[in-house]
């Protein structure tokens, strides 16, 4: 997908509002790479990523932006947690586990799209395969052959689920379980894989309904189907090519001016993910992946630390620095209304589910985005997370009291209902004010 920087910006606007800084960086940062894939291979080698730090208060959007960017051109993401380095030697990961997590990711996806693309074929043998045991139990059933009932009635039957609920006994490779070498650690093991093809492969029985055993099938044959090793070389290619990593909580790992105690911890942690961020090989169970050209976007709240306490190693391969701001009450008011998973439509379609037909009214949305707001300034700023609180305490007695045989009601929440009903939150909040 070729989009223009405007067209990315535009397709995140659908489900974040605001942070258009951050919005146009990563616009750029994606558009960039595909004019780098428009050079020849000797001016390709030259140009890697510039990647992204984001700088802004939890909930304003840095993931979402970053999650929303890649799934809009099918790239391989992960997200990890800085933090969680910091832990190497207790319960924690090498810093080089985040390459083989996006190497897998990129594997499952290229995986899926080739089982998709066979997904037809294998469905119909699978019908076909379930037809013939089902014919088998149904033998002699009203004097019919077996192939009379396959060819007349069973196939039919199968592909307009009639026989969904109907237990079938069908033979599956048993694929063994991989061994975990020790807790935490990225290597496995698998009897299978050593032995490769010298053994064959253990099937077993099973007794599924209809419905189970389809599935089942289907994912064998598809299996079948592919070239797996196509799949991993392809599912390498992206990772390299197209990959984006994003690093959360990078705050969390830099000085604050001394170099004592935990420092010494976060500074290392630095160290060990700057080879990453610069480019290096890492070695995975397909073979080694270079990060060169993989995006990198960190982002921090940066409260206590600031960017600048990084290592300066580290901040040169973060050329490009955005800032997301705080969220207004208009902001807020956007977020309930304009995009396409907006929190009133969420919770509109889950109460319609038990027959309340929920709407909101502007002067309620705005009621609600300016008490939102209003507590983020008194109390914790947690970004656009503050909605869930405030809705959940809003929408608890419909929640609790909606369900069973009730008919169909419209419920309106007007301003008046938000006030009544977050009177209690008010108050609090205005107490707060005066306390030192």
């Amino acid at each position: 997908m070729n989009l223009t920087p405007r067209e990315i910006v535009k397709e995140l606007d659908k489900y974040i509002i605001g942070q258009d800084k951050a919005k146009r960086a990563v616009a750029v940062a994606l558009r960039n790479r595909y004019r780098r894939s428009q050079l020849t291979d000797e001016q390709r080698e030259e140009i890697t990523p510039k990647n992204i730090i984001m700088k802004g208060p939890t909930g304003v959007g840095k993931t979402e932006i970053a999650r929303r960017l890649a799934k809009l051109v099918k790239a391989p993401f992960i997200k990890v947690e800085a933090t969680k380095y910091t832990e190497v030697g207790y319960v924690g990961r090498d810093v080089e586990s985040m390459i083989r997590d996006l190497v897998e990711a990129s594997v499952r996806m290229v995986k899926d799209e080739h089982y998709a693309a066979v997904s037809e074929r294998a469905t119909g043998i699978a019908e076909r395969q379930i037809s013939k045991k089902l014919a088998e139990q149904f033998r002699g059933e009203k004097g019919e052959t077996p192939e009379d009932l396959f060819k007349d009635r069973i196939l039919e039957g199968v592909r307009k689920g009639k026989y969904d609920e109907t237990t079938i006994e069908v033979d599956l490779i048993d694929e063994p379980k991989a061994l975990e070498l020790a807790p935490g650690m990225n290597a496995e093991i698998s009897l299978g894989s050593i032995f490769g093809d010298m053994l064959p492969k253990k099937r077993r029985k099973r007794k599924v309904k209809v419905s189970e055993a389809k599935k089942l099938i289907i994912a064998e044959e598809s299996d079948k189907l592919i070239d797996n090793d196509a799949v991993k070389s392809e599912g390498v290619r992206r990772a390299e090519e197209e990959g984006i990593i994003f690093i959360d909580e990078i705050d969390k790992i830099a000085g604050k001016g001394n170099r004592g105690g935990a420092d010494v911890s976060r500074e290392g942690v630095q160290r060990d993910i700057l080879p990453i961020v610069e480019g290096c090989s890492v070695n995975t169970k397909y073979g080694m992946v270079k990060t060169d050209y993989i995006l990198f976007i960190a982002a921090g709240a940066f409260h206590v630390s600031a960017v600048e306490d990084l290592i300066p190693e580290l901040q040169g391969r973060f050329p490009i620095k955005v800032e997301l701001l705080s969220l207004s009450k208009e902001d807020f008011i956007n977020i309930l209304t304009i995009p396409k998973n907006a929190i009133t439509s969420q919770y509109a379609d889950l109460l319609k589910v038990d027959n309340i037909d929920l709407e909101f009214t502007s002067d309620a949305i705005a009621k609600i985005a300016e008490i939102s707001a209003e507590i983020n300034a008194t109390a914790e700023d947690i970004g656009a997370r503050r909605l869930h609180t405030v809705m959940e305490n809003l929408l608890e007695d419909i929640s609790f009291n909606a369900g069973g045989d009730m008919p169909l009601t419209k419920v309106v929440i007007d301003e008046k209902y938000v006030e009544d009903h977050l009177s209690a939150v008010i108050e609090g909040q205005s107490v707060k004010k005066y306390i030192l």
